[in-house]
């Protein structure tokens, strides 16, 4: 990752404008442009076990006392429905090397140019003092997560809350460039969803409210 980071930091300098502000995004568009099939299966496969949420609740509750029976009468609702309860999970799994090394690779990086600055950062390798990346990360993420749930539960509307305070918060202490990342990440999968589900009637629905 840092060697890819690399080239296309000298593809910007051969341009003319070299910048590794620019650098990180154009690998993170080129990482989530090849791992886009697995992130279609993800999310569809998201989207379609949180549809069928309620009928699992049913099964539950009518069969809390009889495990046996209640697993046989979900592995029908999943067939019915035609979902698998790990598809959201492997393409996941698949992902999860490039994430990490991403992380590590931004993170660990050995800048040519110091400092590193790029738009109102002054210095990639350091946290955005200014607070706007930390900000737009929390932001990023709290609209990619109500892309993806329909249902708003007390424990979704507490992870609506939790999980983009949390990622705002330790952004805070992150390298900018690192942050930067994780911004443009979120960016580039808000579009992929709206993408998918421009024509999603559950979605439509969901925007008209």
């Amino acid at each position: 990752m840092q060697s890819a980071l690399t080239f296309f930091y000298n593809l910007t300098a051969g341009m003319g404008f070299a910048s590794y502000g620019l650098a990180i995004i154009l690998l993170t568009i080129a990482i989530k442009a090849i791992l886009y099939p697995l992130t279609v299966k993800q999310v569809k496969s998201m989207k379609a076990m949180q549809e069928i949420q309620p009928k699992m609740k049913e099964l539950q509750e009518k069969y809390k006392g009889n495990p046996e029976k209640l697993n046989k009468e979900l592995a029908i609702l999943y067939k019915e429905a035609g979902v698998n309860p790990l598809a959201g999970c492997l393409p996941l799994l698949v992902q999860m090397p490039f994430l990490i090394s991403i992380f590590f690779a931004i993170r660990d990086y050995h800048y040519v140019q110091q400092p590193p600055s790029f738009l109102w950062m002054t210095d990639l390798a350091q946290p955005d003092h200014t607070y706007i990346l930390p900000v737009l990360s929390a932001l990023t993420t709290y609209i990619q997560q109500k892309q993806t749930t329909s249902e708003m539960n007390q424990q979704a509307k507490m992870m609506m809350v939790f999980m983009p305070l949390f990622i705002g918060y330790i952004s805070l202490n992150f390298p900018g460039g690192l942050v930067l990342y994780w911004v443009v990440s979120n960016l580039f999968q808000i579009g992929q969803q709206w993408f998918m589900y421009r024509n999603d009637p559950a979605v439509v629905r969901k925007e008209a409210r």
